[in-house]
């Protein structure tokens, strides 16, 4: 694709000739950017790439975690008859359960959308045009959630899975960037400054919101109408901020894919798309990724690792306030201001961890914070009841090794993919986050149902961070990056 600075090449854009004067290390001969030239044009996108975290993370905060679920279920309700039943698509569900059902749907539908957009994006080269066709769609689903009152229910669901798609496939696009603007030594940072990038704008909105929902008389509004705005809010934020992403960053040429038994010369059959059937062969190319991931065992290793560990992470946050609310004794507004507390501190846990990486390794800090999530699950444990101060301590310890956490697999990752297929892998990263988002609840739901005991329900837990932990040690990360033919990164 062509940019405002000149055509693109795979490492980066160039610029013109004449883009600066000679000697001063801006160009060399032949138009190509200098060294200097070329890490201020990576800096530039990198900082365009922050604010996409920036935007899209309001969704997951104010939407997800805190307004939509008890609001949606109240539509629910006031749509259902006698027996406390709505009725989507003609099949009876109780009103209560509708928020979790539709999530289930999103999450499914997700699932398959995913590894396509992937394939798709990697085949055309396309990724920006994709990125903000994913995030405007959810953008503008999650705006048109002012307009959910009354008895809507069913606009309510159908907003909910349109924006939750469209909200995990414009990551995976987005994540599929990183390789291409960090070299391997400036992945970890970028990630971790990306994601403190993305909580500091949660906790920002969240607070706003949380303003404008608790003194909703004051300013003359019904308490619906404040969760409404709030919802609406978050959908402008992401369409606003998207701006910036996609006036930095840039597409990049296809890549020819080679393997040991590719076509003529070793390349890839139909490696490069052909511009008229991208879906046919994005399709082709998603079975041939599917077939792929064989060759890169210690790549598929790092998966399942994440798999285990992060369904433990995702759990803890999705059930830590069911634990302060019934085993702990904790109010409303005790379990607001953790969320909020979790939020802050996970930007300093972020930023704090890359610092951390770019002495010991990702794979070693990583392995760190694995120690750090199962001393803190047992401690809550112990946590005693009806303590807002110890509670916060334990959403102080959270916040400061979830952002890390997140951020240096995302970066770890993207060492492990194979060069022109980041999209494509990064829609299996995707898939091993959503596809198995139901196994730590599980668990958690069986824990509980046989000893009664939330507690036991919590550290129960800790089996996925102790597995997660042992398989991760057991990377190889130098290998699993030679093995995908990629450049190591100096410390890893």
């Amino acid at each position: 694709m062509t940019g405002a600075g000149g055509a693109e090449g795979p490492g980066g854009p160039r610029a013109s000739a004449s883009a600066g004067p000679e000697g001063d290390g801006a160009t060399e001969p032949g138009g190509a950017l200098g060294p200097a030239a070329e890490r201020a044009a990576r800096r530039r996108e990198q900082r365009g790439w922050y604010f996409y975290d920036w935007a899209n993370s309001v969704f997951s905060t104010s939407v997800l975690t805190v307004f939509l679920g008890p609001y949606l279920t109240s539509v629910a309700e006031a749509a259902a008859d006698a027996s406390g039943y709505v009725h989507p698509l003609g099949i009876p569900v109780r009103a209560g359960s509708y928020f979790a059902y539709a999530v289930s749907a999103s999450v499914l539908l997700s699932v398959l959308v995913m590894p396509l957009a992937g394939a798709m994006a990697d085949r055309s080269g396309r990724k920006k045009p994709m990125l903000g066709a994913f995030a405007y769609l959810g953008a503008a689903a999650t705006t048109g959630m002012f307009f959910l009152d009354g008895d809507r229910y069913l606009l309510g669901g159908a907003l909910l899975v349109v924006a939750n798609v469209c909200f995990a496939t414009a990551a995976v696009v987005y994540n599929s960037f990183l390789p291409q603007i960090a070299t391997p030594d400036e992945r970890d940072a970028v990630s971790s400054r990306g994601w403190a990038f993305g909580y500091a704008a949660g906790s920002l909105v969240l607070v706003a919101n949380l303003a404008l929902f608790l003194g909703h008389e004051s300013l003359g509004v019904t308490e619906g109408t404040a969760v409404r705005i709030c919802l609406a809010s978050a959908g402008l934020w992401w369409a606003v901020f998207t701006i910036v992403p996609l006036r930095r960053l840039r597409d990049r040429p296809v890549l020819a894919r080679r393997f040991p038994t590719g076509g003529a010369d070793g390349v890839e059959p139909d490696a490069v798309p052909s511009a008229s059937a991208p879906l046919r062969g994005g399709l082709r190319q998603l079975v041939r990724t599917l077939r792929d991931l064989r060759r890169y065992p210690l790549t598929l290793l790092f998966l399942a690792a994440y798999l285990l560990y992060n369904d433990g992470v995702q759990t803890v946050i999705t059930q830590a306030s069911v634990f302060g609310s019934r085993e702990l004794g904790m109010d409303q507004t005790t379990l607001i201001g953790a969320i909020l507390l979790v939020q802050v501190l996970a930007v300093v846990g972020a930023l704090s961890m890359g610092r951390l990486a770019a002495r010991y390794g990702a794979k070693r800090t990583i392995l760190g914070s694995l120690v750090a999530w199962t001393a803190t699950v047992g401690a809550g444990y112990v946590l005693p009841a009806g303590a807002p101060v110890w509670f916060f301590v334990l959403a102080a310890a959270i916040g400061m090794v979830l952002g890390g956490t997140q951020a240096l697999s995302r970066s770890l990752f993207a060492q492990l993919v194979p060069p022109g297929k980041e999209a494509e892998y990064f829609s299996l990263y995707e898939v091993s986050d959503r596809g198995t988002s139901w196994l730590g609840p599980l668990v958690f739901g069986l824990a509980y149902q046989f000893t009664g005991s939330y507690r036991d329900a919590i550290v129960s837990l800790v089996v996925f961070f102790v597995l997660g932990f042992v398989l991760l040690t057991r990377v190889p990360v130098a290998r699993a990056v030679a093995a995908v033919g990629a450049p190591a990164p100096e410390r890893i």
